[in-house]
C-alpha cells in the first residue's frame, strides 16, 4: 500500500471519528479505533479500553449535551494526524464533579490521532483547562484584578510567601 493511500485512509478514519463524535454517534466513534485510548493532557487522565471510552463519552455528553466542533483543520504527520478544532457546548450537566452552570464554552483544542499502520490507537487531547473553567464560571483569569483577589483568598499562604520572597530579593 502506498504512503498516499495510507494517508488517505487515516484521514478518512479521523473524519469519521470527528463526524460521529460531533453527531453523538459514540458507537460509531468507537468503531474508528484499532485500540481504544484517550489521553487528556490537561487533566492527566488516561481512558484505556472500550468501557473507559464509553464512560468518557457519556460524561462529556451529559455535561455538554449540545457539544460540537467548529473551525476544524487537519494536518498529516508520518504516524499521526493533528486536528485543531473549537469545542463548543453548553454546560448543562455535571462535569468533573462540577454542577451545571448553564454557561456556553468555546475553546480551541489540538488533538493528536496516533496510528499504527492504518489503525487508530490513541487520541491525545490538548486544550487550556483554565479557559474552559473560566468560561463555565468557576475560575478567574489570574492576570485580572478579580483573579488575583480570588487567588489570594483561596491560597493566602502561598501568595503571601511569594510576595515576601519577591520583596526581599
Amino acid at each position: 500500500m502506498t504512503s498516499e493511500s495510507i494517508r488517505d485512509r487515516r484521514e478518512a478514519i479521523v473524519r469519521e471519528h470527528m463526524a460521529s463524535e460531533d453527531e453523538h454517534r459514540f458507537d460509531d466513534t468507537l468503531e474508528t479505533f484499532a485500540h481504544h485510548r484517550y489521553e487528556v493532557v490537561p487533566t492527566g487522565e488516561v481512558h484505556d479500553g472500550e468501557a473507559a471510552l464509553r464512560a468518557f463519552y457519556a460524561e462529556t455528553h451529559l455535561a455538554f449535551p449540545d457539544f460540537h466542533f467548529e473551525n476544524t483543520t487537519m494536518r498529516h504527520l508520518d504516524d499521526a494526524m493533528v486536528v485543531e478544532t473549537d469545542f463548543v457546548g453548553t454546560h448543562l450537566g455535571p462535569w468533573r464533579g462540577l454542577p451545571a452552570t448553564g454557561r456556553t464554552v468555546r475553546y480551541r483544542m489540538c488533538n493528536l490521532f496516533e496510528f499504527e499502520g492504518e489503525g487508530l490507537v490513541c487520541e491525545r487531547l490538548y486544550f487550556d483547562l483554565l479557559t474552559a473553567l473560566t468560561q463555565i464560571g468557576i475560575a478567574r483569569d489570574p492576570t485580572t484584578t478579580a483573579g488575583r483577589l480570588m487567588t489570594f483568598l483561596n491560597h493566602p499562604i502561598v501568595v503571601a510567601g511569594a510576595f515576601f520572597r519577591s520583596a526581599l530579593s
